[in-house]
């Protein structure tokens, strides 16, 4: 099955409305060195192809209930960089437009300003992850993805298009990514909807992190040590999440932007990922 229920965290802080997801290619060579899927896909950096993928997928669309959505997607980007030349996202679009599929899409990359002409006959709602408006910082953290610039300039396009669009700012890293967060948000203000999360960390991520980032790490070890442990994940500090998240949310909402956040145990409204943002 290619189409899946959606929560692959299984977290008892995951809040999300129940939906499907599609991960078109297994893996994703953006290389963020937070990443979490290092954790369960092997060779998690080197994008592959699934074989027979759009055969099977049209099979399973027959039968697919209408009700519900599909997200593209969370553990591998929809638009990976060979994208660009295999098209098979926009294939996969293509299929959703012909059995009339509502869906979000959720990347860190600008390729997706090609398929405008397909989105905005969809039942969707388009977003993009930006860590921080902050570009060196980006490029650290993000090695491989587009520029947090040009992702922003092709959802400006894609809601001068007509399409809901929103935005996460994903993971928000005290000290570092913390520090831009108004920024970041100013640069979003004409989405509909932000959602936040905190850097949640496993052993791999912590171990890249420590590697690129020694001087940060030295003043986030001693918090993620005395934090929470969630799923396998290394929490901040409730009272040092807690405060992060409301000003996060305040800074949000004084845009008029809702405001939700990911895995937190904490406020959304009014959903936690933006999918009541995809039309009905």
């Amino acid at each position: 099955m290619y189409i899946r229920p959606f929560d692959p965290w299984k977290s008892k802080l995951c809040t999300c409305p129940f939906k499907y997801t599609l991960n078109v290619y297994t893996g994703c060579d953006h290389a963020c060195i937070y990443c979490y899927i290092t954790a369960y896909i092997p060779k998690a950096f080197k994008v592959r192809i699934k074989e027979n993928l759009l055969l099977n997928l049209e099979k399973e669309l027959r039968k697919f209930d209408k009700r519900f959505m599909i997200s593209l997607s969370y553990s591998s980007d929809p638009y990976p960089t060979v994208e660009r030349q295999l098209g098979i996202t926009r294939k996969v679009l293509q299929l959703f437009k012909r059995y009339n599929v509502r869906c979000m899409i959720l990347t860190k990359s600008d390729i997706f300003e090609r398929d405008l002409d397909i989105l905005k006959e969809l039942k969707c709602a388009v977003g993009i992850t930006v860590t921080t408006i902050d570009e060196e910082k980006a490029k650290a953290l993000e090695p491989n993805a587009p520029s947090p610039k040009e992702r922003i300039r092709a959802l400006r396009k894609a809601k001068k298009s007509g399409i809901p669009v929103y935005a996460r700012i994903d993971p928000i890293i005290p000290f570092y990514t913390w520090e831009d967060f108004e920024k970041t948000v100013n640069a979003l203000s004409f989405v509909s909807h932000i959602t936040v999360s905190t850097l949640k960390l496993r052993p791999d991520s912590w171990k890249r992190m420590k590697a690129k980032f020694p001087e940060l790490m030295k003043k986030l070890e001693p918090l993620y040590k005395r934090g929470e442990r969630f799923g396998g994940y290394y929490y901040l500090p409730k009272d040092f999440r807690m405060k992060i998240l409301k000003e996060a949310k305040k800074i949000i909402e004084e845009k008029r932007i809702t405001f939700g956040s990911c895995r937190e145990g904490y406020y959304s409204y009014p959903t936690c990922d933006g999918s009541h943002l995809v039309p009905l």
